[in-house]
């Protein structure tokens, strides 16, 4: 017989059980609800502790349920996607050894959410055309090829070119980067950035902001896409858990951050 484990979601501050209805991860219609220790709880479902599946739909519902607890608690520690303790006298055994710790972290981040951030050039053709126009060494090699007849030679020089561009792009994608990062210092207490995909995204950054001052990023993101709007593409999410900001993984008998 499959036997279950415990799913765990987030770590939360609470005197009193919470109950957030069959929408736990799974597909199971798992109960969401609370283990705690001394005012310190996980937040967790019911799930087999043999099989677990990494797809977008528990991935989406491990977030969900977070979202959730967010509507009622002003500050969660999320916990890594895919962690299932064995029982329950476990998790309450981790929060007894780190029970210091895990409450000053839900201390320091206090009212605080993450707003992610994505920009892409709309034009790359006018970036590689202003890469040409900086970089003094690129218009020389590029003179250079045009004057070489030998094959391999001019193969050399335009290898040597590509490198260059490369280094350029990623140059200016940080300068610009940068730009954007620099409108909300004042508004963020943290800021992480995260991989890049593509030639044209130059930002993918995550902010860490107090709740309640969301209107503000709001109004300074307006101002960004209106100031670069025939330049480029923004794209930022409403307030997130703080995933990018604290990682908690549980192995048995021992917490990682």
């Amino acid at each position: 017989m499959q036997r279950d484990g415990k799913y765990i979601y987030c770590i939360i501050a609470s005197d009193y059980d919470v109950n957030l209805g069959p929408i736990g991860v799974g597909g199971r219609g798992d109960l969401v609800s609370t283990i705690g220790f001394d005012g310190l709880c996980m937040v967790v479902s019911d799930h087999p502790l043999s099989r677990f599946v990494v797809n977008p739909e528990n991935m989406l519902a491990h977030q969900k349920v977070i979202e959730e607890v967010m509507k009622e608690f002003r500050s969660i520690l999320p916990i890594r996607f895919g962690t299932i303790a064995a029982t329950p006298d476990e998790i309450r055994n981790l929060l007894n050894r780190r029970y210091s710790e895990f409450m000053e972290l839900l201390k320091q981040f206090e009212n605080k959410v993450e707003l992610n951030v994505r920009g892409n050039w709309k034009n790359m053709s006018m970036i590689y055309k202003e890469i040409d126009r900086e970089h003094v060494e690129l218009q020389k090699i590029r003179a250079e090829i045009e004057k070489l007849p030998d094959p391999v030679a001019r193969n050399g020089k335009i290898k040597e070119a590509g490198k260059l561009v490369e280094v350029a792009l990623i140059e200016k994608k940080e300068e610009e980067a940068g730009k954007i990062i620099d409108e909300f210092r004042k508004s963020v207490f943290e800021y992480k950035h995260n991989k890049l995909t593509g030639d044209s995204m130059f930002i993918n950054t995550a902010f860490l902001v107090n709740s309640g001052r969301e209107i503000e990023f709001d109004n300074i993101m307006a101002d960004i896409g209106a100031k670069y709007h025939d330049r480029s593409d923004f794209v930022y999410t409403a307030p997130l858990p703080i995933f990018n900001f604290i990682d908690l993984k549980i192995f048995p008998e021992k917490w990682e951050m």
